[in-house]
């Protein structure tokens, strides 16, 4: 721990080699993370090189009051949650289509009616927006355990906390959440609870 703290000094005040230490250090959580939230390892590797360059460009604001990992696992975590986002919204709205000529076609996707299309799209910006009033600890924790869906002991590690500590935050914050969506109108309370109110399995 020591040494890593020496390590984001020396990087901090410019040391390329110290940063490149850090990167050989923590490489293989970052990538299982952005594994874990893409889903896919080619889009894994470069959300986890996205996630070390833009580190190594805000090194320099890290203000070391948590521990170096903790920082860029939240910072990885972003990214993962930005590329999930662009994601979304390209294949909610597009599926591609070969002709026979080879060209690609971008159709709408005929999976689901206008209706059901125009549901999902007025959900998912409910959540969104009361995502975005939840306190950092609590959206932060229900990106990694809902979009990312990592286990309580793989979250535990990102954030350095205890399994119980994961399980009772998370609670909280998708009670929160659900309280926030109801109180806005923006969600039925039954669909809020079947959303955000009940415990999957570990």
């Amino acid at each position: 721990m020591e040494q890593e703290r020496e390590l984001v000094i020396r990087a901090k005040e410019g040391d390329q080699k110290a940063f490149e230490a850090l990167v050989l250090a923590h490489e293989r959580l970052v990538y299982n993370l952005a594994l874990h939230m893409t889903r896919h390892p080619e889009d894994a590797r470069d959300v986890a090189q996205e996630a070390f360059f833009v580190a190594f460009k805000r090194i320099s604001t890290f203000k070391m009051e948590s521990s170096f990992s903790t920082w860029l696992y939240r910072l990885a975590s972003n990214v993962c949650i930005d590329f999930l986002r662009r994601e979304k919204r390209r294949k909610s709205s597009h599926v591609s289509m070969e002709e026979k000529n080879g060209r690609i076609l971008d159709l709408p996707d005929t999976n689901q009616s206008p209706q059901e299309r125009m549901e999902n799209r007025e959900l998912l910006c409910a959540v969104e927006q009361g995502m975005r009033k939840l306190s950092q600890d609590h959206r932060e924790i229900l990106v990694l355990r809902e979009i990312g869906g990592l286990s309580y002991e793989e979250i535990g590690a990102v954030l350095q906390l205890e399994p119980g500590t994961v399980k009772s935050r998370l609670a909280r914050a998708r009670l929160h959440l659900r309280e926030i969506l109801i109180r806005e109108g923006n969600f039925p309370d039954r669909a809020a609870s079947k959303k955000t109110g009940k415990e999957e399995p570990v």
